[in-house]
C-alpha cells in the first residue's frame, strides 16, 4: 500500500458521459501520470453495470485512500457509483464482520453545475453541500474509514477554463502530497489518545 514512501490513491470516476464533461476531464488529466495514482473509470469498465466485486475489492484493498470523482446528480452520484459503493463496500467486506476498509481514507471530489450560494438553506437547493453529501459521509463511518473533507468545483461548465485548470493542479497538488490530506484525521488520533 505504500509507493515509494507515498500512501496509495484509488480514483473512482464516474461520469456517465465523460465526453460531455469539462472540469473531470481537466482535473483527470492532472493526474494521469501519477505513479501512486490508480484512475478507474466505472462507466467505461462496466458499461452493462454489471459490477465484478472481487475485483473491485482488490483494488480497494490495495489503495490506503480511496476517491470518488463524480458530477453530482440530482443531489447524489451517477447510477453506477451508487451500485459500487452498495455491491464493493457490502457487508461482511467493508462493514459489519469485513474491516477490509477500516483506516482507510475516502474523500469525494464532486464537481455541480450550480453556484456555490445556490448550496446554502437561503439558496435554490435549500441546504448546504454537506447536508446533501451526509449520506456518503454516513457511509465512510459505516465503513470505518475516515472522511475527508471533500474537494468541490462548483459551476463546473461555466467557469472560465484558467480557473478549471487552476482547479486540476490544486488537485494534482494534493493527490502529490496525499499526506496533507491526511494531516488534520492523523492530528486527531494523537489528540484523542
Amino acid at each position: 500500500m505504500d509507493y515509494q514512501g507515498k500512501l496509495t490513491i484509488l480514483v473512482i470516476y464516474a461520469h456517465p458521459d465523460p465526453q460531455q464533461s469539462v472540469a473531470n476531464q481537466v482535473m483527470l488529466d492532472h493526474i494521469a501520470d501519477l505513479p501512486h495514482v490508480t484512475v478507474h473509470d466505472l462507466y467505461a469498465a462496466y458499461p452493462d453495470f454489471f459490477i465484478d466485486c472481487h475485483q473491485e475489492r482488490a483494488l480497494v484493498e490495495m489503495h490506503d485512500i480511496i476517491i470518488f470523482q463524480h458530477p453530482l446528480y440530482m443531489y447524489s452520484c451517477p447510477a453506477l457509483l451508487k451500485e459500487w459503493i452498495d455491491v464493493v463496500l457490502s457487508k461482511g467486506f467493508a462493514r459489519g464482520d469485513g474491516i477490509a476498509t477500516k483506516g482507510k481514507y475516502w474523500l469525494s471530489v464532486i464537481t455541480t453545475g450550480g453556484a456555490a450560494e445556490a448550496y446554502t438553506p437561503q439558496g435554490y437547493n435549500h441546504c448546504s453541500l454537506d447536508d446533501i453529501l451526509k449520506p456518503f459521509q454516513l457511509c465512510a463511518d459505516l465503513c470505518q474509514m475516515y472522511w475527508l473533507p471533500p474537494l468541490v468545483l462548483h459551476w463546473a461548465r461555466k467557469v472560465p477554463e484558467q480557473q478549471r485548470q487552476q482547479h486540476g493542479e490544486y488537485y494534482r497538488q494534493l493527490l502529490l502530497h496525499p499526506e496533507l490530506l491526511i494531516a488534520p484525521i492523523k492530528q486527531e488520533d494523537r489528540d484523542g489518545q
